[in-house]
């Protein structure tokens, strides 16, 4: 059965209702379909459910897959989490040239989050060379002063 754009929307706004409001288990059965069909947005919720078990087993490889997805989708906050499981080495082995590589997909979108991280990263050589002044670069973005 094929929805509609309608109900494809519908479905979408109720799923991101019930996941912000903690209803886990509804969140999943409404995003669920739209995140196997490719839709970033559910994507990205059902990843962190999916990490931290909520409304479902955890799972870390289906947490990975559908966060990949959306941030190869140019989901920024997707981008921002796949550089975070890639910089814990949560849910995939730790690589902080990947961290980095997502981190700088998000930041560039604006995502104030990612700017901040950069900034961390190049101030404490995480994964790069110490760089102060890339470091104050990103943190300007940001909105922060080092």
């Amino acid at each position: 059965m094929n929805l509609t754009d309608d109900q494809v929307e519908m479905d979408l706004k109720s799923g991101i209702s019930a996941f912000e409001a903690k209803y886990f288990g509804d969140a999943s059965k409404l995003l669920s379909p739209l995140a196997n069909a490719g839709h970033p947005e559910a994507q990205y919720r059902m990843a962190i459910m999916a990490q931290n078990g909520l409304g479902m087993v955890e799972n870390q490889l289906l947490a990975y897959k559908y966060m990949k997805s959306a941030a190869e989708q140019e989901l920024a906050v997707a981008q921002h989490g796949l550089g975070f499981m890639y910089m814990q080495g949560e849910c995939v082995e730790q690589n902080y040239p990947k961290a980095i590589e997502w981190f700088k997909q998000a930041a560039e979108q604006g995502l104030q989050g990612s700017q901040a991280t950069l900034g961390m990263m190049y101030q404490e050589g995480r994964g790069v060379a110490a760089d102060p002044e890339e470091a104050k670069k990103w943190y300007a973005m940001a909105g922060f002063e080092m």
